[in-house]
């Protein structure tokens, strides 16, 4: 049936015996698969180690090498894995924080709660060292007005501190006087989101601050979705204050 492979006879069947592989045989296909035990590493238990007075200097113990390159790829996504799990849980406790600061915002009774709210609870809430609003004054002179704890500067502070960016997170800094007041010493990051309060030509800048004492608590390339969502409850609270609806 099969050329060469089998001839039969009156009460015999003969074979041919079949090629056997040689150990060049074996080289030859491992020099040209040179990944193939890192594919197959259950078969690593079945080779013996070169030992004894045969196995000469500069001989390498191929298992070891193997080995070793497995259990560091094994350590790397161990240590990816973790890194995932700690990511995923701190998103997940700065999730809650957010929920918290937005539930008690919307829980003030008035501007003056609502500012003493953002100013002295959401640093609290947050686990930060402090969040500041700070609202520009039209030209001239800063006149003392407006609910305890809301900063007052001047015209042009929030361009000056911004540039033109409406988000910024900066690490390893020294806070600011115009933002931070007086805690501007214990600031060393911040995240600044730019405001606009009230509408239209009316709309006064303002700039809402949250800073760390930690210097690399906010940094560049953080995400900044729960930063603006936050930030937009805000604004649009305030201004609800500022431009209240029609009683009928």
């Amino acid at each position: 049936w099969g050329k060469g492979h089998m001839t039969s006879g009156p009460g015999q069947i003969t074979t041919n015996p079949m090629d056997e592989l040689t150990a060049e045989d074996v080289a030859a296909f491992l020099m040209d698969h040179p990944d193939f035990l890192a594919r197959r590493p259950d078969l690593l238990r079945y080779l013996l180690a070169p030992t004894g007075p045969e196995m000469g200097q500069g001989i390498v113990d191929i298992r070891e090498r193997i080995l070793e390159k497995l259990r560091g790829e094994v350590g790397r996504l161990s240590d990816q894995q973790q890194l995932l799990v700690d990511t995923t849980r701190a998103n997940m406790m700065n999730l809650r924080r957010v929920h918290a600061a937005v539930l008690h915002l919307l829980s003030c009774r008035g501007l003056e709660a609502m500012v003493q709210a953002i100013t002295g609870d959401l640093a609290v809430l947050l686990d930060l060292d402090g969040a500041a609003l700070v609202v520009e004054q039209p030209e001239g002179p800063i006149a003392s007005i407006g609910p305890a704890g809301l900063g007052m500067a001047h015209h042009g502070t929030i361009s000056r501190v911004m540039g033109r960016a409406d988000v910024a997170l900066q690490s390893d800094i020294l806070g600011s006087v115009e933002v931070w007041g007086h805690q501007a010493g214990l600031i060393r990051s911040q995240a600044l989101v730019r405001l606009r309060l009230g509408d239209g030509e009316e709309a006064a800048p303002a700039l809402l601050a949250f800073g760390s004492a930690e210097p690399d608590t906010f940094h560049p390339g953080q995400a900044t979705d729960l930063l603006l969502f936050l930030s937009g409850v805000v604004e649009r609270v305030i201004a609800a204050y500022l431009d209240p609806a029609p009683a009928w």
